[in-house]
C-alpha cells in the first residue's frame, strides 16, 4: 500500500475533530438535534456517524458557534494526522518556544507544534482564543490538506470572486485552490465572505470536502 493510501486509511480510523472549548471528546450515540436547518447537514452527520467529529454533547453540535484558533488548528492537525514522525529534531519542541500565547500545558499545544513543523503558516503571536475568519481557516486547512495528500502544485484559472478586494493577499492562492478542490464554493453572488468568522458547521463541511478530495485523488 502506498504512503498516501496509508495516510488515507489512518484518517478513516480516528476521531478527528473536537469542537469542545476545552478539547474534550463527547460521546455521540444520538443524532444531533440542532442541524435541521443547517447547510451541509448530511455531511456533518456523515462525519459524526463515521466517528470523525464529536459534538458539544451527545445531541448538540452547536453549528453556528464560532471556531477559535485553538479549535481550528486542532481540527487541521488532527484531521490530517500531522505529526513529527518524519521530522528530525535535536530535542522535543515546546509550543511556548514557537508561539508567544500558547502554553505548553494547553490541550491544543501538540496540535500547534505538529502544524508548525509540517509547514502550516501560523502567526507567532496568534491568540488561541481568537475566532478564525473564513479566509484564515481556509489558508491553514488547505496547507494541511496539501501536506497530508502530498498534492502537486497545480496551475489554475483563477475564479472570479466578487469580493476579491476584501481578501488578504497572502491567502488568495489557498482560497483559489480551495475552490478548485471544491473544499469551498462561492455563494449565489459569487462572494467568498473572507472576513466572516467561520462556524463549526462551515469548518466541518470543509473538512468533509477536503477528505473527499483526498480519497478521490490517491497518490500513485
Amino acid at each position: 500500500m502506498s504512503m498516501r493510501k496509508n495516510a488515507i486509511a489512518a484518517l478513516a480510523t480516528v476521531a478527528l475533530l473536537s469542537f469542545s472549548s476545552e478539547g474534550h471528546l463527547f460521546a455521540a450515540d444520538s443524532q444531533f438535534k440542532d442541524l435541521n436547518h443547517v447547510n451541509g447537514k448530511e455531511k456533518i452527520t456523515s462525519l459524526k456517524d463515521r466517528g470523525f467529529i464529536k459534538g458539544a454533547s451527545d445531541t448538540q453540535f452547536l453549528p453556528s458557534s464560532k471556531v477559535s484558533a485553538a479549535q481550528g488548528i486542532q481540527l487541521i492537525s488532527g484531521g490530517f494526522q500531522l505529526s513529527l514522525a518524519a521530522i528530525d529534531l535535536n530535542k522535543a519542541p515546546q509550543a511556548s518556544g514557537l508561539f508567544t500565547q500558547v502554553k505548553d500545558t494547553a490541550w491544543y499545544a501538540e496540535a500547534f507544534i505538529n502544524a508548525y513543523y509540517n509547514g502550516i503558516d501560523i502567526p507567532k503571536d496568534i491568540n488561541p482564543a481568537k475566532a478564525l475568519t473564513k479566509e484564515e481557516f481556509t489558508y491553514m486547512l488547505i496547507q494541511g490538506m496539501e501536506k497530508a495528500g502530498a498534492l502537486p502544485m497545480i496551475k489554475i484559472a483563477p475564479a472570479n470572486i466578487a469580493d476579491d478586494s476584501e481578501l488578504e493577499p497572502a491567502y488568495q492562492g489557498s482560497i483559489q485552490r480551495s475552490l478548485v478542490y471544491k473544499v469551498n464554493v462561492l455563494d449565489g453572488s459569487e462572494k467568498f465572505h473572507p472576513k466572516s468568522e467561520i462556524t463549526r458547521a462551515e469548518a466541518a463541511v470543509m473538512l468533509y470536502n477536503a477528505l473527499e478530495y483526498l480519497n478521490a485523488h490517491p497518490k500513485l
